[in-house]
């Protein structure tokens, strides 16, 4: 990891709010083989003001939450009441990756299955309330 911010890429990079950035890190490094390019860490020293990570070819961003900041009100999502938003991965093999993800910590939502179309699919939450989808195309 670099302590200078990287050049960040163009298009939509999803930026995520969690309650615990340290534990989200290594959850997505363990779950998906992140790897994490760079953080800003909070005058605290514990959390992160921002969080850099390369997941499956992609940038992923993350802060932890600062309710502090928002009013008193928590922004990183319920893991038990899920957002309407799904991050998703293309990925070699869907069954391997749930698998992976689950055995980090992942919360199984629909697993694993051949969709009508022309994929294998799968959805999970990590621990910190964000849903994923994974999928590969069937041959």
């Amino acid at each position: 990891m670099s302590d200078a911010m990287p050049e960040t890429p163009a298009g939509v990079i999803a930026y995520l709010t969690v309650k615990d950035g340290a534990a989200a890190v290594d959850f997505y490094q363990r779950a998906f083989g992140a790897t994490l390019q760079y953080t800003a860490m909070a005058d605290d020293g514990k959390r992160y003001l921002h969080a850099r990570l390369l997941v499956n070819g992609g940038t992923l961003m993350l802060s932890d939450d600062f309710p502090e900041y928002a009013g008193g009100t928590s922004q990183a999502p319920d893991p038990a009441h899920p957002r309407g938003i799904v991050l998703h991965m293309q990925v070699a093999n869907c069954d391997t990756t749930f698998n992976t993800a689950v055995a980090a910590g992942a919360t199984a939502r629909m697993p694993p299955a051949d969709m009508f179309w022309g994929d294998r699919y799968a959805q999970l939450v990590d621990p910190f309330g964000h849903v994923w989808s994974l999928a590969h195309a069937l041959k």
